[in-house]
């Protein structure tokens, strides 16, 4: 049997337990006909690049699963029928990635590093400088007069 990943972005609204419905409900649409899921990844809620429809966040969810064409065909009808699913997409693959995914590297990567509230302080650099105080000294004169 082929070899697919499903990627579904659902509203970003919706708690935890629906996510986890919507990912069942599709897991259910693949076994019924005569898949196997293999993997489940639920990716949290994550910025979008964009809004898509009027929403700034969405809840990633992926499955690697294996499954004739035609059960493909009826998890992405059902899929855009479903008003809470923003996005989705399938795409065909030669072999599922073993271990975790590089999305769930990436979170796990994050959290070893901590918090980054580091970001825009100044550090070794001193106090900033008011916009006068970097012209040269001539400049400062002539604003001053």
């Amino acid at each position: 049997m082929p070899l697919y990943e499903h990627v579904f972005l659902a509203r970003q609204d919706l708690a935890q337990g629906q996510v986890d419905a919507l990912a069942q409900t599709a897991t259910d649409i693949i076994e019924q006909g005569g898949g196997k899921v293999v993997r489940t990844e639920t990716w949290g809620l994550r910025s979008l690049a964009y809004r898509i429809q009027k929403n700034r966040k969405a809840h990633y969810v992926a499955l690697d699963f294996e499954a004739p064409a035609p059960v493909v065909a009826e998890l992405e009808r059902q899929t855009q029928i479903n008003e809470d699913v923003v996005r989705y997409m399938t795409i065909r693959v030669d072999e599922h990635e073993q271990g975790p995914s590089a999305m769930m590297r990436k979170s796990d990567r994050d959290r070893e590093r901590g918090d980054r509230g580091d970001r825009g302080d100044r550090g070794d650099r001193g106090p900033r400088r008011d916009r006068d105080e970097r012209a040269p000294r001539r400049d400062r004169e002539e604003i001053e007069a």
